[in-house]
Formats: structure tokens, C-alpha cells, sequence
């Protein structure tokens, strides 16, 4: 009996050795990136937004809402969501993006917060996912059927790569990895480009800001990174790298470029700093009660593009995958609504 025993409790300890050991094992292929080191961690050492071995959003930002626990989420899943995906082939116009001659500015988006602009000039990508899926593996995240009609072959060389942070649906190991050719240049949140860097970029494409920091693009082009309330992580460890929102100004425009953010005061704090915006293109999408601190409700996308005093509100971050459990167009219908209610004015496909 104890020595039948004994083989039990080694069998089980093997298997608890084994499992956390493969799962270090598969968290070391290249798309789930690599956290920032030496003289990259140095710097992000001495921001004024890190602390205790973590980024931090500007107030309080705890995950869930209050009350919302991790089994509450999980219920969520149990009913059937009603055309929680396109019920057919999604229609689109494919851009030549290699022979844009429009003095004015141009934006093509791709679905979700996935976008090109040519501006004075200038070939700008945006949070670049042309993999097919959301995620760091094969079988989750798929894109909608007809959202994914462009290649890495249809661009232009890019003169400004902007990666907005390190999620999946916006940083895309598979598409960033085929553009660096392209690629003159990337402009990111702090810590990001230790990803980049260990997917092949060089460290001199690589320019990382932290919130208000500004950066040149040339002597008429500048960026700035701005505050969102978001969160981060490739792995397990999050909150290594930071999130950002960005402000492209040139002679002509003002663009604000929003990345991932729930709702707070930095909207009306950025609006007031350096608005008006010619476009501000803000999420919309993705959305839920329970995590209502890290991502707007679409009426919260139409306010604060209000708050941010733009000319004209472009909502992305919906209309290519499902990360959330609302109806796949429930968020453009809402933040269309809103937006009218505000005089908003608002563009949509």
C-alpha cells in the first residue's frame, strides 16, 4: 500500500513540475514578445508613472468593477449572444495604398483600431494586425470574414509605425515582423520596443516616449504621447510596458490617435493642452459593465471626443474580431447615437 503510495505522489509531483515548466517552455516563442532590460528597464525605472515593478494609470484603475469577480465574467458566456459576429462577408473598398496623390488627408482603416493615413505627405500605420487573429495562437481571435483583404505586399514604405501598446489586437508579431522592411521608423509607449527589438527591429528605428513626452519626426512633424487608462502584458507579468495615446502635429493638422482607454479626466486634460483635433479617433468597441474602467462605452467615446474638442470623431476598435459579448454592431449604433445627441460630428464607413 505505501509503496503504491509512494508512486502516486511521485507521478503527481512530476505532473506538477511539468505543467508549470511547459507552460515557461511555450511562453518562450518569439510572438509573446520579451519584457524591457537593462538600459530600457533603466529608463523605465525612472518614469515618474512606474512604480513597484509596475505601470500605473492616473487614477485608480482596478480591472473588474467594483463588486465583479472573475466567475461573474465567466457566467457572462453561458446565454447566447444574438449577431454577436457578422452574419455575412463584410463588404470593403480596397485603397491603392502605394499611389495615394491626395493633398488632403487620407485614412484607410482595417477594422478594429487598425489604420493608414497619409498626411502632409507621410505614410502613417497604425496598430498594424494582418495576421487573421487577435492573438498569440492559431485557434482564438479570428477576424470577421472579409475584414482582412489587405497584405504586407499593398503597403508603401511606412514613414511612421506608431504601436499604441503591447495587447494582441494591437501589437501583431506576425505583421509587424513581415513590415520591418518598410519600415523607417516606430514610435511607441514606453517599454513596448523591447518587442520590437526582439523581433528583429533595430534599436535606431525605435523611438519609446512616455506620457508628454514629445519627439520629432521632422523639423514640420511632431508627436506627443498622452495619457490613457489602459493596461498591458504579453505574459504572465503585466504592466511592464506602458500605454499611450498620441498627438500628431503638423503645420496643417492636429490628429489624436487613442488607443485603448477607458473613460477618465485626461480626455478634457488633452483637449485642453493641445486640441482642437481635426480627427480624433477613438475606441469604440470591446465594451462591458464589468471592465468598464479600461474600456469607453461607445456614449463615453462620443463625450470625450467632445471633451477632446474635435472636428471630427473617426470610432475604431470594432468590425473585425470579437473580444467582448456585445452584438458585433452595437457600438457603432450607439456611439452614432450619442454623438448626434452631442452635435458630435462623427464618420463612419
Amino acid at each position: 500500500m505505501f509503496r503504491k503510495f509512494k508512486k502516486t505522489m511521485i507521478a503527481l509531483l512530476i505532473v506538477l513540475v511539468m505543467i508549470p515548466l511547459g507552460v515557461y517552455l511555450y511562453m518562450q516563442q518569439p510572438q509573446f514578445g520579451k519584457n524591457p532590460a537593462e538600459k530600457r528597464l533603466e529608463r523605465i525605472l525612472k518614469s515618474s508613472h512606474y512604480k513597484d515593478g509596475a505601470f500605473h494609470n492616473q487614477h485608480l484603475t482596478p480591472d473588474l468593477a467594483e463588486g465583479v469577480t472573475y466567475f461573474d465574467i465567466l457566467k457572462l458566456y453561458i446565454p447566447k449572444v444574438e449577431n454577436k459576429e457578422p452574419g455575412k462577408l463584410l463588404p470593403s473598398v480596397k485603397t491603392d495604398l502605394k499611389h495615394i496623390a491626395s493633398d488632403k488627408p487620407v485614412v484607410v482603416w482595417f477594422g478594429h483600431s487598425s489604420y493608414f493615413m497619409h498626411l502632409d505627405g507621410k505614410n502613417i500605420l497604425v496598430d498594424p494586425v494582418f495576421s487573421g487573429r487577435a492573438s498569440p495562437v492559431s485557434f482564438f481571435g479570428a477576424n470577421y470574414n472579409g475584414s482582412n483583404v489587405y497584405s504586407i505586399n499593398d503597403f508603401p514604405d511606412i514613414d511612421l509605425l506608431i504601436i499604441t501598446h503591447d495587447h494582441y489586437d494591437h501589437l501583431d508579431y506576425e505583421t509587424v515582423k513581415n513590415l520591418q522592411p518598410k519600415v523607417k521608423r516606430v514610435i511607441t509607449s514606453l517599454g513596448v520596443g523591447s518587442h520590437l527589438a526582439h523581433w528583429g527591429y533595430d534599436e535606431t528605428q525605435i523611438t519609446e516616449l512616455d506620457w508628454w513626452e514629445k519627439t520629432a519626426l521632422d523639423s514640420t512633424f511632431d508627436v506627443t504621447a498622452a495619457p490613457a487608462r489602459h493596461f498591458s502584458g504579453r505574459g504572465l507579468k503585466r504592466m511592464q510596458t506602458f500605454w499611450s495615446s498620441f498627438i500628431l502635429k503638423t503645420p496643417h493638422h492636429n490628429i489624436y490617435v487613442g488607443g485603448d482607454s477607458g473613460y477618465d479626466t485626461h480626455f478634457k486634460e488633452i483637449g485642453e493642452k493641445y486640441g482642437p483635433f481635426d480627427l480624433a479617433i477613438l475606441e469604440c468597441g470591446q465594451y462591458n459593465d464589468y471592465w468598464k474602467y479600461i474600456h469607453l462605452m461607445p456614449e463615453e467615446t462620443a463625450q470625450a471626443a467632445v471633451e477632446l474638442r474635435a472636428k471630427l470623431l473617426l470610432p475604431v476598435h470594432w468590425g473585425k474580431f470579437t473580444l467582448a459579448l456585445h452584438p458585433w454592431n452595437e457600438s457603432i449604433q450607439r456611439v452614432t447615437k450619442k454623438a448626434k445627441e452631442l452635435n458630435q460630428p462623427i464618420t463612419t464607413p
